[in-house]
């Protein structure tokens, strides 16, 4: 009675492969959509942009921590079930988680600083120094972590066939 039946059993490959594709979608959507279009219609120059943004983008942060910490856990379930899943998808499930919690605890919470009007007085609002430094740095990242859960979905899909 101790052993959960094959039917009773979570299938890992499908929970992993769906909050891997639903981060992966969420992502692109977010990079190619939406910010470009904020960025194209003005709004990333409105005085209250940086507050408007860290409340959208700190909600999509938690949500994709949620979505690597799933993955991780499908891949960790899967590797421990034996089934044939590449050396490399634990250590990059674990890169993955990581560059989220940099985004989550990091780098949102000090571009919404940088960016914040603090004198309502203020008429023009210039970039701060250090933003686009932060971009690159956003930027880079956010092409590990597409390339990386790209991997992790293409392994995950390829798993068992």
């Amino acid at each position: 009675m101790s052993a959960l039946t094959t039917s009773q059993r979570l299938n890992w490959k499908t929970i992993a492969l769906c909050a891997l594709a639903f981060w992966f979608s969420g992502s692109l959507l977010l990079d190619l959509v939406l910010m470009p279009t904020m960025y194209v219609t003005g709004m990333t120059s409105e005085p209250g942009f940086a507050t408007a943004g860290y409340s959208m983008f700190g909600v999509f942060n938690r949500i994709e921590l949620l979505c690597a910490a799933i993955a991780l856990t499908g891949i960790l379930a899967l590797r421990n079930n034996r089934q044939a899943i590449d050396h490399w998808a634990v250590p990059l499930a674990i890169g993955l988680l990581g560059i989220v919690m940099v985004y989550t605890y990091g780098l949102a919470p000090e571009m919404s600083a940088l960016g914040l009007q603090l004198n309502l007085f203020e008429t023009t609002s210039e970039v701060p120094a250090g933003m686009d430094q932060m971009h690159l740095e956003y930027w880079v990242l956010e092409l590990m972590k597409l390339t990386g859960s790209g991997l992790l979905l293409n392994q995950i899909y390829r798993m068992g066939k």
